[in-house]
C-alpha cells in the first residue's frame, strides 16, 4: 500500500510529520479504524433510534455515551493498535494558541456561512430540529461538545488521514469523508445536508491546508455552541 506523506503548512513540523508518515502503513487494522470512523456516528445513531424511536433524555444520553465510547475507542487503536502517535491524525502537530487562533478564524468562515445558510433556507423548523431544542440545556451541551470533537477526530483527522494510506489522494480521500459527513446529516432535511456539505468543507479545506485537528475542533466546537448552546440559553 502507498505511504503518503503526511503535509502541514508549518515548517516546523516537518520533522515530526515525516517521522509519522513513515511509520504508517496499511494493515486489517487500519480498515477496522476507517469504518469506526467513516460509519461509527451514523449506525449507532440510526441503531439507537431504530431501537428506542422516542428521543427521550435518557435515550440520548445513553446514544452520547455510545458515540464517546467509540471515540475512546478509536484513539486506543491508534496508540495500542497500530502504535502510532496521535500527530498520525493532526492531533499535537500545532502550540495550543496557533490552534486556538486559527480555530477562532476558521469557526468565523464557518458562523457566516451558516448563517446565510440557515436564513437561505430557512432550517431550523423541522421534526429533528424541533426535539433537539426539547432536550435539556445540559445535554445540548454536551451534544454540541461531543459533535465538535468526535467528527472531526472520525471524519477529518483519522478518515482523511488513512484514506491516503490506503492510496489515494489527500483530495480524494477528503471528498469521500465530507460527502459521508454531509449525507450523515440527512435526518435533518435537506437543509442540513447542505449546510453540513459547506461548513465541512470550509473545515476540510482547513484541515488539509494546516493539518491541526485541534483547531477544527475548537472551529466546530464553536460554531456549534454559539448556534445551539446560545439561543437555548438567553431563550430560557
Amino acid at each position: 500500500m502507498a505511504n503518503v506523506p503526511f503535509q502541514s503548512s508549518d515548517p516546523s513540523q516537518a520533522v515530526l510529520n515525516e517521522s509519522a508518515s513513515n511509520s504508517t502503513r496499511a494493515t486489517p487494522v487500519t480498515w477496522i479504524g476507517l469504518f469506526v470512523s467513516l460509519f461509527g456516528l451514523i449506525l449507532i445513531r440510526d441503531a439507537v433510534r431504530l431501537i428506542f424511536p422516542a428521543p427521550t433524555t435518557s435515550v440520548v444520553a445513553a446514544r452520547e455515551a455510545l458515540i464517546w465510547a467509540s471515540a475512546v475507542g478509536l484513539l486506543l487503536l491508534v496508540r495500542g493498535l497500530e502504535k502510532l502517535p496521535f500527530t498520525s491524525i493532526g492531533l499535537g502537530t500545532s502550540v495550543w494558541w496557533k490552534s486556538a487562533l486559527w480555530g477562532l478564524v476558521t469557526a468565523v468562515l464557518c458562523g457566516a456561512a451558516g448563517g446565510l445558510l440557515v436564513w437561505a433556507t430557512g432550517y431550523g423548523h423541522s421534526k429533528a430540529s424541533t426535539a433537539f431544542a426539547a432536550l435539556p440545556l445540559w445535554l445540548i451541551t454536551l451534544i454540541v461538545l461531543r459533535a465538535g470533537f468526535v467528527e472531526e477526530l472520525f471524519l477529518r483527522g483519522y478518515a482523511i488521514e488513512r484514506l491516503q494510506v490506503l492510496g489515494l489522494g489527500r483530495y480524494l480521500a477528503a471528498t469521500i469523508s465530507l460527502v459521508i459527513f454531509a449525507l450523515g446529516h440527512y435526518t435533518g432535511g435537506a437543509a442540513n445536508i447542505l449546510i453540513a456539505l459547506v461548513l465541512g468543507g470550509i473545515l476540510t479545506g482547513f484541515y488539509l491546508w494546516r493539518r491541526d485537528l485541534v483547531a477544527n475542533i475548537v472551529a466546530h466546537t464553536l460554531v456549534d455552541f454559539v448556534g445551539n448552546v446560545l439561543p437555548a440559553l438567553f431563550g430560557k
